[in-house]
């Protein structure tokens, strides 16, 4: 079983930066992707950003050029470095993880509390 934990996240104002970071821990092997979701209210969970094993990352068309990815294999951590945020990136942040059985985090099962960032002036 893997076991991910958010990280990071705060009330900022726009244009400003922002930091989270997940660890995995448990039986993490074969982990290729890990990934970031949101959530805003109102609003289905939508992929942010992924981080793949051979180095490829992928953004949301309205992340691109603000915010990245990275993720440290050795550690089984990933973080998201959010820059010039917005009102409409508020959301609560999830990590997830893609092992060999698939994702850890799946429709319909329960994603935890993940970390809630609020964009606001």
């Amino acid at each position: 079983q893997v076991h991910l934990v958010e990280s990071g996240g705060a009330l900022v104002q726009p244009g400003g930066s922002l930091r989270l970071s997940c660890e995995a821990s448990g039986n993490t092997f074969g982990m290729d992707i890990m990934a970031w979701y949101r959530q805003a209210p109102g609003k289905q969970r939508e992929l942010v950003a992924s981080a793949h094993s051979g180095g490829d990352a992928n953004y949301l068309d309205t992340v691109k050029g603000r915010f990245t990815i990275s993720r440290n294999t050795a550690q089984k951590t990933v973080d998201l470095q959010m820059n010039r945020l917005k009102p409409e990136d508020t959301a609560v942040y999830y990590c997830n993880a893609f092992i060999e059985s698939g994702w850890v985090r799946r429709e319909g099962s329960d994603w935890g509390q993940g970390t809630q960032v609020t964009v606001s002036s």
